[in-house]
């Protein structure tokens, strides 16, 4: 069966941290970009980061950079998102989609603004930053 399943999710005091993972099944994440999307209660949804599929480039809404961190481990076939320095602003349910079409940074970027192309999209996992 394909999916993706994201964890990691919790409460979490402001300036913490949290480790999302983004678990791919049937399907081997090296081969897609990945992106992480965000929703707040009564919010669209936002992209808030993604990994390239050819070079793993990244790229960050300016909300997040300098925070939050995008990696890939193949063995495991799984993305994560390292989140740190935790603002009750970044409380949202968290999602990652992953899309094997394009290449490079531009493309990656350009999905991830569009919020849409990606082949799988997982179900999502709750951030709450509150004290």
């Amino acid at each position: 069966q394909v999916q993706l399943v994201e964890s990691g999710g919790g409460l979490v005091q402001p300036g913490g941290s949290l480790r999302l993972s983004c678990a791919a099944s049937g399907f081997s994440l090296d081969n897609y970009a990945i992106g992480w999307f965000r929703q707040a209660p009564g919010k669209e949804r936002e992209g808030v980061a993604c990994i390239s599929r050819s070079d793993d480039s990244t790229y960050y809404t300016n909300s997040v950079k300098g925070r939050f961190t995008v990696s890939r481990d193949n063995a495991k076939n799984t993305v994560y998102l390292q989140m740190n320095s935790l603002k009750p602003e970044d409380t949202a349910v968290y999602f990652c989609a992953a899309e094997g079409l394009t290449t490079g940074q531009a493309m990656c970027v350009m999905t991830l603004v569009a919020g849409y192309g990606y082949d799988y999209w997982g179900q999502g996992t709750q951030v709450t930053v509150s004290s």
